[in-house]
C-alpha cells in the first residue's frame, strides 16, 4: 500500500509528460518556422527547458519552450543580424536573467502594469497573425508588422489566382478549425491535444490527397545546431544589439514570471520563487544561446496542460525533454512531411489568444485609462516596434499612474473684509497638477493679501514647489506697488 502511494505521483507524472510532449512538437516547430530558422531549433529550445530549467528550482510545475510571444521579436533580429547572431543574443539575454535573479528583481516583474504587459500579448498576437496569414497561402510576408497589414489585399488577390495557394489556405484554415472544435470534444481532447491532432489530420489530408503545398525542411538535429562565433560575440556592443538582448531578457522575463502567477493559481502545490525561477529561464536562455537555438520562456498553454493532466512534481516537465529529444533525435524525418499551412494555423489561433478580448469590455467600463495603456502598447508594437512600443506602454503607465496620485485641491478662506485671503493647499502637488493650481491662485483678488499655506501637502515636487513660491513672492510685489501708486 505504502510502495503504491509513492508511485502514484509518479504514474501521474509519466502520463502529464506525455500529454506536454505532444502539445509541445507542433509548437516548437511552429514557432521556429515562423522566427525564420530551422524547425529542429525550436525542438532544442524545447529540449533545454525540460532537461535544464525542468530540474532548477522555481517553480516546481511550469514547462519552458520556445513561446509564439517572441516570435515577432526574434523573426527581426535574424533578418537584422542573421542566424549566426542569434545564440550571441539568446546567451546575453540569460547571462542578463541570471544576474537579474542573482540581485533578487525577480518579485519587481510584479509590479509591471498588467495593462501594459496584456497590451504587449496583444501587439504580439496582431504581429504574429499578421504574418501568419501569408504563410497560410504559402506566401511570403513582406517584413514589419505595418507592411504585413498594409499588403493583405494584394495576398487575397494573389491568393484567390492560384491553385496551390488556395489549396494551402484550405488545410491552414481547417488546422484552426480542429483547434477551435476539438477541445469540445473532450474525450479525443484527453487522448490526444488539439494542436497534435489538427497537424496530424492537416499531414494526412496532404499526403492522401497529394496537395502541392510546401513542407517543414528537414536539416537533421545537429546540422541545425549553430554556436555563436567570436565575430558573433563580438556584436554584443553594438547599439542596435543591445536594445534587441534587453528587449529578449525582459519580455522574456516577464512572460515566464506572469505566467508563473497564473499556473500557481491552478494548483495547490508549491509556490514559485520569483528569484530562482528568473535564474532557472537565465540558465536555460544561456545554454540555448551557446546552441545557437532560440530564446525560451514559460510558456502558459504548456503548463496549464500539464496542471490538466495530473502533474505533482518536476519530473513531469523533465520527462516531456526527454520525449522532445528521443523524437529529435530518432524522427526527424517526420517533421519533413508537415505542411507548413498547418504550422501556420497552429501559430494563427496562438497570435488569437494573446488578445484578451474577453477583458476588453469591463476593463474599458471599469479601468478606462488602463485600457487607454492597453490599447495605445499593442497599436505601438505594430506600428513602430516591440521593444520601442513596449517603451511607450510603460512610459505611459507611469503617466497615467502619476496624474492618478497627483490629486491636490486649495481650501480657500475668504473673510470678505480687510484680512488677508488664506489659502491652504492638501494633498499630493506635483507638476501635472500646476496648471490647474495657478488657475485657481490667479482668480484670487490682485488687491488682497494671501496667505498661502503648504503645510497639508503630503508630497510636493521641485517643480511645483517653485512655481508656487514664484506666485506667492509676484503676489506681494504686486500688491506693493498697488499700495505705492494709492
Amino acid at each position: 500500500m505504502q510502495l503504491t502511494k509513492r508511485l502514484a505521483p509518479l504514474r501521474a507524472d509519466f502520463t502529464a509528460s506525455l500529454v506536454v510532449f505532444l502539445v509541445a512538437v507542433p509548437l516548437c516547430v511552429g514557432v521556429a518556422v515562423a522566427s525564420g530558422v530551422p524547425a529542429e531549433l525550436g525542438l532544442v529550445t524545447g529540449i533545454v527547458g525540460g532537461l535544464l530549467t525542468g530540474l532548477l528550482p522555481g517553480s516546481s510545475l511550469q514547462v519552458s519552450g520556445p513561446a509564439a510571444g517572441l516570435t515577432v521579436l526574434v523573426f527581426e533580429a535574424v533578418k537584422e543580424y542573421g542566424i549566426g547572431a542569434l545564440g550571441a543574443l539568446v546567451l546575453a539575454a540569460g547571462a542578463l536573467q541570471l544576474a537579474m535573479g542573482a540581485l533578487k528583481l525577480g518579485r519587481w516583474f510584479r509590479a509591471i502594469s498588467v495593462a501594459v504587459v496584456q497590451g504587449m500579448l496583444a501587439g504580439i498576437g496582431l504581429v504574429l497573425i499578421a504574418g501568419q496569414l501569408y504563410a497560410l497561402a504559402d506566401a511570403k510576408a513582406p517584413g514589419s508588422g505595418l507592411a504585413n497589414i498594409g499588403s493583405l489585399p494584394q495576398l487575397v488577390t494573389a491568393t484567390v489566382r492560384s491553385g496551390s495557394a488556395l489549396a494551402a489556405l484550405a488545410i491552414g484554415v481547417s488546422t484552426i478549425a480542429v483547434l477551435v472544435l476539438w477541445p469540445r470534444w473532450r474525450r479525443a481532447a484527453r487522448v490526444l491535444p488539439a494542436p497534435l491532432a489538427a497537424v496530424a489530420l492537416a499531414t494526412i489530408a496532404v499526403w492522401v490527397l497529394d496537395l502541392p503545398v510546401r513542407r517543414v525542411q528537414v536539416s537533421g538535429l545537429l546540422d541545425a545546431i549553430q554556436p555563436p562565433g567570436l565575430s558573433d560575440i563580438g556584436r554584443l556592443t553594438e547599439i542596435g544589439v543591445i536594445g534587441t538582448v534587453l528587449a529578449f531578457a525582459l519580455i522574456a522575463s516577464a512572460e515566464s514570471l506572469f505566467s508563473a502567477a497564473a499556473v500557481d493559481r491552478l494548483h495547490d502545490g508549491p509556490r514559485t520563487n520569483y528569484d530562482k525561477e528568473l535564474m532557472a529561464q537565465g540558465a536555460g536562455n544561456a545554454v540555448c544561446g551557446i546552441l545557437g537555438a532560440l530564446p525560451m520562456t514559460a510558456v502558459i498553454v504548456r503548463s496549464a496542460a500539464n496542471v490538466q493532466a495530473g502533474a505533482k512534481t518536476k519530473a513531469s516537465r523533465v520527462l516531456h525533454g526527454v520525449w522532445l529529444l528521443v523524437f529529435a533525435a530518432a524522427f526527424p524525418a517526420a517533421l519533413g512531411v508537415v505542411p507548413l499551412a498547418a504550422l501556420a494555423g497552429v501559430l494563427v489561433h496562438a497570435g488569437w489568444k494573446l488578445i484578451p478580448l474577453r477583458e476588453l469590455r469591463p476593463l474599458w467600463r471599469e479601468h478606462r485609462g488602463e485600457a487607454v495603456v492597453l490599447f495605445v502598447t499593442a497599436l505601438s508594437i505594430v506600428l513602430i516596434n516591440m521593444f520601442e512600443g513596449v517603451l511607450i506602454g510603460l512610459l505611459l503607465a507611469v503617466a497615467k499612474t502619476a496624474w492618478e496620485t497627483s490629486h491636490v485641491h486649495l481650501e480657500i478662506d475668504d473673510p470678505k473684509d480687510e484680512g488677508p485671503v488664506r489659502v491652504r493647499a492638501i494633498g499630493n502637488a506635483t507638476f501635472l497638477r500646476l496648471p490647474k493650481l495657478l488657475d485657481q491662485l490667479e482668480s484670487l483678488p490682485a488687491d488682497r493679501e494671501v496667505d498661502l499655506d503648504l503645510s497639508g501637502l503630503r508630497h510636493l515636487d521641485h517643480a511645483c514647489g517653485a512655481a508656487l513660491t514664484n506666485w506667492a513672492e509676484q503676489h506681494k510685489r504686486n500688491l506693493q506697488t498697488q499700495e505705492l501708486v494709492a
